[in-house]
């Protein structure tokens, strides 16, 4: 429903409180909003009426911070904009409760680790009831089995998301909590598994063995999208590598334990130092293996000696190196981190193996350590190693480098390794609106970056399970090439308890019968199908078909910009390949918060605020407002001026429309507190200065309209507050004595049409500010619209204000009269404020000197001009003077002031 230009607004008034405050309202209507549904989706069947929103499940890891308070809050403008505008609202709320960050908060909370070997004890007490935040060093965790883990997990998370949701309502976020999920519960787990599934039969997900990133500490393969450059310590070591007669030839490396693992040197092709050695041999120092010299165009010319050895596998470019030239695979660091234990055969030296053995099974530090010893001792150390500084990858949630481990792992395809699908997914990006635009560069970016598939498998044990077992061979060994799947309609499943069809338990890890898929997927392969979670995508039931066709493809998918690679883009990819199509039309991409030293807030950092305290100091609607004031895409500084400004509106909208509403409720009810009704016809509206009020309402109700449509909420708060502030502080000013139907100087009263035309503008005006400020400033426009409109609702399910409405009550008067009004009043009250006297002092005499523009404009509202500075005498306004410098504006040139009133004596 949307107002019409002939609106008649009917107020039915309630009796006004005697004394309003932002305190209280929350508690006040939140409960009203629960019992009556108000958010609640309506499970319209037309796709065009409905809007749908994909929203962020938080990862449910021990608390919230003001960040996300701030990109939430500019979800729920737009949501609360859409449902004023008619739209049915699909609101819901995700939590993102599997993954590392749930499984490593249960460890340092409950003092548990996983051991598989273990078997489930139905009556495990954990050691710990929560640790203050404090880390259990693992040789202090309780072993435990997989499914007593996965229990503590589930029973963590289930607390944290109760504290998750009590905040989220506080803060008056809309959501249809009825639409609630888990990306770890029984319907995602469907989901994920469906969809993985007819990955598998199409071709596009698939397994191999293969080197790739794996972090020593989580003990588990790493996804280029998780990966994090930082700056790590180390030393540059020069060593020598000889050729059959002895004569060296030096590279310079970080990483000596790897000599082991050599399998080449590599230079650039271009460069001439090393041209002539091309395809001769040397010999590594130490262990004494014959390797190539060859030619790459990867290689640095200058960084350190130009000429670096390839060892399987010290860095990315080592893998690059080793698939591009065909090389040997020589591994020595295992999964804990540690070099393997039995001496490679590629060493045949006898001193080479020895010390091979001294080494085996010690950590990369202390491995590092003995080789550099014997290089010294050697003689191949030329000179002491010299300290640098070197970008290395991390887990973007680990503590310590990553290291390149071969295992074998699940990959979904994303254009990675295959144009044509990288060109597709490039194009999908172009047919999504980013707001703000900028955006979309970094999207383009990171697919056209893109080096290798997905990968989406995870050695953990708290996430959704790959559906798969295999056969076991008569060696025992798995038959990786030949899965076993189940059909969808039992799923989900768990292969490490559930059974394939055809076999029965006694059957598993022996020959002949069937073992496990042990891997869980990524958290970011169950996260990257919310749209499909949330809109019930091949779920069983004509009212999930429903659903899915009133809600997919999804309108709005908001998200952090940090999490464009990860979440947005895996979230196209997967519509992509499964539906055809974008998720969703629209994306909107939120800044980071930063502390006032301008450093992003992170736990990690210690410099988070925890969001309950502002909320708890300034209100909901105060917060609200700090973060509907920045705009998409910019980081904003946590501000608490911010705030207390955001209080201070909220609290004048509850001041100014009380004074509104009182007035007249003496003429037909005697007193203030009674409750009336009231019909605000913009018809009603005839005086130049309310039409002029009207037609600078019309211009705001225009620009924030068009700013929320294009998801611009902070460029529609501004134009909002700023005339709000204008109404109250010019307009109400300017009109409260003719609404009262105050006599003026000379005794005269206002007609009885000129005191109507002021009720009605300032009804109008304060019921499209309810409306207007309510997806901002929820609670306390609730309270005001609910003073207007008793009985008649939520201001949330109310129509959105329409400009023709007002633009009808103007009529043909300009907003400017308002302006120049304003101007002329500040002006008369500047020559008491001159005067050092009171406001109520008289003005016998004034004349307005103002530019030839404005003098019709101010003619027009003379009489309020007068009766709101007081001026008992002749007004006049003349044209000034045109000097064509600085700003025109109104001037007072000639003025006569009465006596100040008599201070009244104290009682």
């Amino acid at each position: 429903m949307t107002q019409s230009q002939n609106t008649i607004i009917n107020a039915h008034l309630t009796p006004l409180p005697d004394k309003v405050g932002v305190d209280g309202l929350e508690d006040k209507w939140r409960g009203v909003w629960d019992d009556n549904g108000t958010y609640r989706f309506q499970g319209t069947r037309d796709r065009k009426a409905v809007y749908s929103i994909d929203t962020p499940p938080p990862t449910v890891s021990g608390s919230l911070h003001v960040g996300h308070v701030f990109s939430y809050t500019h979800t729920d403008v737009i949501a609360r904009f859409k449902r004023m505008r008619g739209y049915d609202v699909f609101y819901p709320m995700g939590w993102d409760d599997n993954g590392l960050p749930t499984e490593r908060r249960v460890q340092n909370y409950y003092g548990v680790r996983v051991d598989t070997s273990l078997k489930y004890d139905p009556d495990f007490k954990p050691p710990f009831e929560g640790t203050d935040g404090k880390k259990i060093d693992a040789k202090d965790q309780v072993p435990i089995s997989r499914r007593n883990f996965i229990e503590l997990c589930e029973k963590l998370t289930a607390q944290d998301e109760q504290q998750f949701e009590a905040l989220w309502r506080k803060l008056g976020l809309s959501i249809d909590w009825s639409q609630t999920y888990h990306t770890i519960g029984e319907h995602p787990q469907r989901v994920a598994q469906r969809a993985f599934l007819r990955n598998l039969k199409r071709g596009e997900a698939y397994q191999k063995e293969a080197p790739g990133l794996w972090d020593v500490t989580f003990q588990t393969a790493v996804a280029q999208a998780e990966l994090e450059s930082r700056e790590y310590p180390g030393f540059y070591h020069k060593v020598a590598f000889r050729f059959e007669d002895g004569t060296p030839i030096y590279i310079e490396t970080t990483r000596p334990e790897l000599l082991a693992a050599c399998t080449s040197l590599i230079a650039n092709p271009d460069d001439e130092r090393y041209q002539p050695y091309f395809g001769q041999t040397v010999y590594s120092p130490l262990f004494k293996v014959k390797v190539p010299i060859l030619a790459h165009k990867a290689a640095e010319m200058d960084k350190g000696a130009g000429i670096a050895m390839c060892c399987t596998f010290g860095d990315v470019t080592d893998v690059e190196w080793w698939r591009d030239l065909n090389l040997p695979l020589r591994s020595i660091i295992q999964r804990n981190g540690r070099i393997v234990m039995d001496t490679p055969d590629w060493i045949e030296d006898e001193a080479g193996r020895a010390l091979f053995q001294e080494i085996a099974g010690k950590t990369t530090f202390s491995a590092r350590k003995i080789i550099v010893d014997a290089l010294r001792e050697s003689g191949d150390l030329d000179g002491e190693p010299t300290p640098t500084k070197r970008m290395t990858n991390f887990y973007e949630k680990g503590d310590k480098p990553l290291e390149i481990v071969t295992s074998r792992q699940w990959y979904l395809k994303n254009g990675g390794t295959d144009q044509k699908l990288n060109a597709e997914l490039i194009e999908r990006g172009r047919e999504l609106e980013f707001h703000p635009d900028f955006m979309r560069v970094r999207y383009e970016n990171w697919v056209n970056g893109l080096n290798g598939d997905w990968l989406i498998s995870r050695q953990r044990f708290f996430g959704v399970p790959f559906p798969l077992w295999y056969p076991v061979k008569a060696d025992g060994t798995p038959d990786y090439d030949h899965p076993i799947t189940p059909s969808e309609d039992l799923l989900p499943i768990d292969p490490t308890t559930d059974v394939p069809e055809g076999y029965d338990e006694s059957q598993r890890d022996v020959p002949g019968g069937f073992t496990a898929e042990p891997d869980i997927m990524d958290t970011w392969a169950t996260s990257s199908l919310t749209p499909q979670i949330v809109t019930r995508w091949e779920e069983p039931g004509e009212e999930n078909q429903a659903l899915f066709n009133a809600t997919f493809p999804m309108d709005l998918r908001p998200q952090g910009q940090d999490i464009i690679r990860t979440w947005l883009f895996s979230t196209v990819d997967r519509a992509h390949l499964e539906n055809g199509c974008l998720p969703w039309a629209h994306a909107t991409l939120s800044g980071w918060i930063l502390d006032p030293d301008h450093k992003k807030m992170s736990k990690s950092k210690g410099n988070v605020v925890v969001p309950n305290e502002p909320i708890e100091k300034f209100g909901a609607d105060a917060v609200r407002y700090w973060a509907a004031a920045a705009r998409l895409g910019l980081d904003a500084t946590y501000d608490e001026g911010q705030m207390k400004i955001g209080r201070r509106l909220a609290i004048k909208l509850l001041n100014a429309t009380k004074f509104a509403l009182a007035i007249g409720r003496e003429d037909e009810n005697h007193h203030v507190g009674a409750a009336a009704t009231a019909a605000w016809n913009p018809a009603d509206v005839t005086e130049p200065l309310d039409r002029a009020a009207m037609a600078a309402m019309a211009r705001v109700v225009r620009e924030a309209t068009e700013a929320l449509d294009a998801y611009e909420h902070s460029k529609a708060l501004e134009a909002i507050e700023s005339f709000f502030w204008q109404f109250c502080d010019d307009y109400i000013e300017l009109v409260k004595n003719r609404a009262y139907g105050t006599a003026d100087s000379t005794g005269a009263t206002p007609s009885e049409a000129a005191v109507l035309s002021a009720r009605t503008a300032l009804g109008l005006g304060l019921d499209a500010f309810a409306r207007l400020l309510a997806p901002y400033l929820p609670y306390a426009a609730e309270e005001v619209f609910s003073w207007m409109h008793e009985g008649e609702g939520s201001v949330h399910r109310a129509a959105w204000p329409e400009a023709g409405v007002y633009e009808a009550a103007a009529g043909d008067v300009s907003a400017d009269v308002l302006d120049w009004a304003g101007k002329a009043l500040a002006e008369l009250r500047g020559l008491k404020s001159q005067a050092k006297v009171s406001m109520k002092t008289p003005i016998l005499s004034a004349t307005l000197a103002a530019p030839a523009e404005a003098v019709e404009a101010i003619d027009a509202a003379l009489g309020d001009i007068a009766e709101a500075g007081r001026v008992t005498g002749p007004l006049t306004v003349v044209e000034a003077d045109a000097t064509g410098e600085g700003e025109a504006t109104v001037a007072v040139t000639a003025s006569e002031l009465g006596e100040p009133p008599a201070k009244k004596p104290k009682a």
